[in-house]
């Protein structure tokens, strides 16, 4: 348990807690979540099937990182897949992504992950 000397401080931040986990989905102000366009989302699906998938696996099955199918992720919190994505997780080898995505980007992949990530569209002929 955290430990907090002042008392007042230490039932407020229990109200908190007991609050967001009470309430998923909720939006904090000022960390609202975009939907990237159509396009934006396209070159995300290239960017996770190609460059996460040279280190989690073609097919997100797993290989050097974990695997990365709904299944395997089923029970994780949205927000703990976005952390990770955006900011990595130091003493492994799975670096930050923030200098090429914004924090939306990064929320709708941990989406899309915890459903199923969508496959690369098929080339025409």
């Amino acid at each position: 348990m955290l430990f907090f000397p002042v008392p007042c401080l230490r039932r407020k931040l229990a109200g908190a807690v007991a609050f967001l986990a009470l309430a998923p989905g909720i939006t904090i102000a000022g960390n609202a979540q975009t939907v990237p366009d159509t396009g934006r989302q396209q070159a995300l699906v290239r960017m996770v099937r190609q460059d996460c998938g040279s280190c989690h696996g073609m097919r997100l099955t797993g290989g050097l990182g974990p695997a990365l199918t709904a299944a395997a992720l089923a029970g994780k919190p949205v927000e703990a897949l976005e952390a990770t994505i955006y900011g990595g997780r130091p003493g492994t080898p799975m670096a930050p992504w923030s200098a090429m995505l914004s924090e939306s980007d990064a929320h709708w992949i941990a989406e899309q992950l915890l459903t199923g990530f969508p496959e690369l569209p098929k080339a025409h002929p």
